[in-house]
């Protein structure tokens, strides 16, 4: 059983930010995950279909997500959701590994359907596209090597067909890619994941010290006048009202807060449509001490207004 997925979320925004550098001084998350009602997703399929893929797009749209879970723990782990303030939305992967085991799966499935709502994806795709993927990636059918890949996928086939006749869904990913497989689920469950799920996360930081390797966007500030040059205000940074009040009191701060802010609020729908989980918006000054650490602080401020989880971190800020 491999988990992919801490149940803490303290680690899963730890995890997202572990490629900040070691320069980075201080951040805070300004909201927080909303809570959702308990909910299991059964992933199941064909080998080959795509499984791994789909369980990452849930693992991203974050749920709690496990793989080749035994099926007599599928109870236990639905009565941990139920009891869990912290894990609620839960997926987990049952296929032919589990052998004879896999039988147990639809009565299993029934006494947890009486406890917590439940869904189940069946994932296939055509005998071709099964026989092309398996020779690419060079590796064995789950069922073993004594008997050809094309027979041992039509034996798969005819041991899920029970299973495959409970399924909520079936997607067959025959003409999927990765990335269409991943679409497809993150519009399946949008409603669940809320449209807003997406993690921003915003970064000051000194042009000096470099860019942040994992921006994804980027913001030039030095444009804005330095308060570095204002004796009284050298030693503060950009959280400190004055400095702040100084910056903002220049038309074109002003201006600059607004227009990148409706760029953002256009854009982060966009983003989540596409699939993307969080997204790393970095505004850079030179030191990375005044102007882009208010910057950051405003328009992170905007956003969460916005209705967007919102983590703000500034790099290269003294203490």
């Amino acid at each position: 059983m491999t988990p992919r997925k801490s149940s803490t979320p303290g680690k899963r925004d730890k995890k997202r930010q572990k490629a900040l550098r070691r320069g980075k001084k201080t951040q805070k998350i300004i909201a927080h995950d909303a809570p959702h009602a308990p909910e299991l997703v059964i992933i199941t399929g064909m080998s080959g279909s795509g499984k791994a893929s789909v369980l990452k797009a849930f693992e991203d749209l974050g749920y709690y997500c496990v793989d080749n879970l035994p099926v007599e723990l599928i109870p236990r782990f639905a009565e941990m959701a139920l009891q869990s303030a912290e894990i609620r939305r839960t997926a987990l992967v049952v296929d032919v590994r589990e052998g004879s085991k896999l039988d147990q799966l639809p009565g299993i499935l029934k006494a947890v359907r009486h406890t917590i709502p439940t869904k189940v994806a069946f994932l296939e795709a055509s005998d071709a596209a099964l026989l092309r993927r398996f020779s690419e990636t060079r590796r064995p059918h789950p069922l073993g090597t004594d008997a050809p890949v094309n027979a041992s996928i039509r034996a798969e086939r005819r041991h899920l067909a029970q299973i495959r006749a409970l399924a909520d869904m079936v997607i067959d990913t025959s003409k999927f890619n990765v990335h269409e497989l991943r679409s497809l689920i993150t519009e399946r469950f949008r409603e669940q994941a809320s449209e807003k799920s997406i993690l921003v996360s915003c970064v000051s930081f000194g042009f000096r010290h470099g860019v942040p390797e994992e921006a994804d966007l980027v913001f030039d500030v030095r444009f804005l006048p330095n308060p570095h040059f204002v004796p009284e205000f050298r030693p503060l940074t950009g959280k400190d009202p004055r400095v702040a009040r100084y910056i903002r009191s220049f038309p074109q701060t002003k201006e600059f807060i607004q227009r990148i802010s409706d760029l953002l609020v256009y854009l982060l729908p966009h983003y989540i449509h596409e699939g993307k989980s969080y997204l790393t918006i970095s505004f850079g000054c030179t030191g990375g001490q005044h102007r882009s650490v208010m910057i950051a602080e405003e328009v992170g401020k905007r956003l969460h207004q916005a209705g967007y989880r919102v983590k703000i971190a500034h790099r290269d800020m003294p203490k």
